[in-house]
This record gives structure tokens, C-alpha cells and sequence, in this order.
């Protein structure tokens, strides 16, 4: 019997990355942005819905966008990501205006999420097969998992990027270390297999992201700058909770416009890949 099963999209810092959302870089032959690559690959690998996590300051903005092409594809739902969304007994410290980081995002997201999910970057292209291997495997097993990329196959000519590296055993996750300045020189091996932020998660996570997120806030000691991040609750889930969290490895190249230079060459990638069919009806 088929599982449900949801893409959820953390798209609340789109429009302070990019300077408003109207600026964001069309980048396919069609005036595509990569977002709707990721959808149409989400729709294609069998995902039943799609739920964006945004700021309400980018709500009409964003709608725009989604409705020329993601809402023809599939069903999307829209959770805002507001700053005093919190755990009861909380309050947001007086001054703070910087969001609360990813693992916030996705705890935010709870009220419309009751099925297996993927979570993804709103902003990067992560390739057919990626969606394909994580949605069979949510539909297969009941665990969390992770898509791993080849480091060699995320990077980019125009500087260092950051990148978490991850230590797998027997196919499992062990550990991921982020690190901050790398490049093909940098000494990393560039087979070794980097989390781009594309989860599968079951619904129980969000009771899990609730108690860290509790504890994160208990113990702040930086209230106008601290974020709590998804990969924190992936950690403590095999560290503490003694989960396994499954590795789907791909081949694929990982496309991001990291730096403005960066642009050229996903656009010609896309443009690759739509000349081979890839892409029909979007």
C-alpha cells in the first residue's frame, strides 16, 4: 500500500539571501528558478505534497512565484516561520530579530505535516535520482535518512563553500562535522559524502525537535544570536537517543549559485538537462 508523503521546503530565508524575493534569479531556458526543478523532481519521484515554510513578510511575493509553475504541479501548503512560534513558557529575548535557525523552521511546520517527509533547501538542485532514492526509501522503512553527495560534485571554481562532512559506517550516518572553508585543494578526499540539507524524516521528529528545541532555549548563551539546526537534532538522535539515520548516496552533481559567478554554470546545466528531456511540461 502506497505511504503519503510530503516535501517540505525551508524557504523563510529566500528573500534576505537574495534582497527580496522579485530579484531571485530566473536560471532555466524558461525563466525557471531552481525551486521548480525541485518540485517537478519531488512530483516525478511520487511525493504527494508540498509544504513551504516562509516569513509572512514574503507571502504575496512567494505566491507569485509558486503559482506560475509549482501549484499546476501539485498541492502546496504555506506555514509561516514566526519568530515567537515557541514552545510553551517561552518568549522571544527582548531584541532579538534573527530568526531561530533550520530546526525551528521545521518546527514549524508540524501543524501540516502528518506523513513521512523530505526536507530540502528552497534554493539548491539536488537532481532526479536524489528525490527518487529518498522517496522510495520513506516509503519502504520507517527511519530517518539522509541524501549524501560526493564532496567533488559540490563544489564550486569561484571559492570555498561550507560543507558538513559526514563520517558513514556500514551505510549509517556516525557523525557530521561542518566545515567552513573548502575547496578541491583544501584536503578533504572529494569522495567523502557531504549532507546538503536533504533529510527523510518520519512525523515523530517534530516530538523530538520540540524537546531539543526546549532544551536550546533552557540553556541560551547568546539570546540574540543562537540558532538551533536541524543537523543538531540529527545528532542527537544517534548520539543520545541511539536512532540510525540511513545514508542514500548519489553521484549526482549538487547545483547552488553560491557566488554570483556560480550562475553560468547552472544555467547551462539546466539547460543540459532540459534539451535532454528531462524536464518536459515544466
Amino acid at each position: 500500500m502506497k505511504k503519503n508523503t510530503a516535501l517540505v521546503v525551508m524557504a523563510a530565508g529566500m528573500g534576505s539571501r537574495y534582497g527580496g524575493l522579485k530579484q531571485i534569479d530566473s536560471i532555466g531556458p524558461d525563466g525557471e528558478i531552481l525551486l521548480d526543478y525541485s518540485v517537478y523532481d519531488a512530483v516525478k519521484a511520487g511525493f504527494d505534497k508540498t509544504v513551504f515554510i516562509i516569513r509572512r513578510d514574503i507571502e504575496k511575493d512567494f505566491r507569485e512565484i509558486t503559482k506560475r509553475r509549482i501549484e499546476k504541479m501539485t498541492d502546496v501548503e504555506y506555514v509561516f516561520q514566526d519568530m515567537d512560534k515557541l514552545p510553551d513558557g517561552f518568549t522571544v529575548p527582548e531584541g532579538r530579530t534573527k530568526p531561530w535557525g533550520t530546526g525551528h523552521a521545521v518546527y514549524c511546520a508540524a501543524e501540516k505535516v502528518d506523513t513521512p517527509f523530505a526536507l530540502i533547501n528552497a534554493d539548491d538542485y539536488y537532481g532526479q535520482k536524489a528525490f527518487l532514492l529518498i522517496h522510495s526509501n520513506l516509503e519502504a522503512k520507517d527511519e530517518t535518512c539522509m541524501v549524501g553527495f560526493r564532496l567533488g560534485n559540490t563544489l564550486t571554481e569561484n571559492g570555498t563553500v561550507s560543507r558538513g562532512i559526514c563520517t558513514v559506517k556500514d551505510g549509517f550516518l556516525c557523525d557530521i562535522t561542518e566545515n567552513t572553508a573548502l575547496d578541491k585543494n583544501s584536503g578533504v578526499p572529494l569522495d567523502t559524502i557531504v549532507s546538503m540539507n536533504m533529510w527523510g524524516f518520519m512525523p515523530d521528529i517534530f516530538g523530538c525537535i520540540e524537546k531539543d528545541f526546549t532544551e536550546f532555549l533552557k540553556n541560551l548563551s547568546n539570546p540574540m544570536k543562537e540558532e538551533f539546526y536541524i543537523p543538531t537534532v540529527v545528532d542527537n538522535m544517534i548520539k543520545t537517543r541511539g536512532e540510525k539515520v540511513r545514508v542514500l548516496s548519489t553521484d549526482d552533481k549538487w547545483y547552488g549559485v553560491t557566488y554570483h559567478e556560480d550562475k553560468e554554470s547552472v544555467a547551462a546545466a539546466l539547460r543540459r538537462y532540459t534539451e535532454l528531456g528531462m524536464y518536459r511540461g515544466l
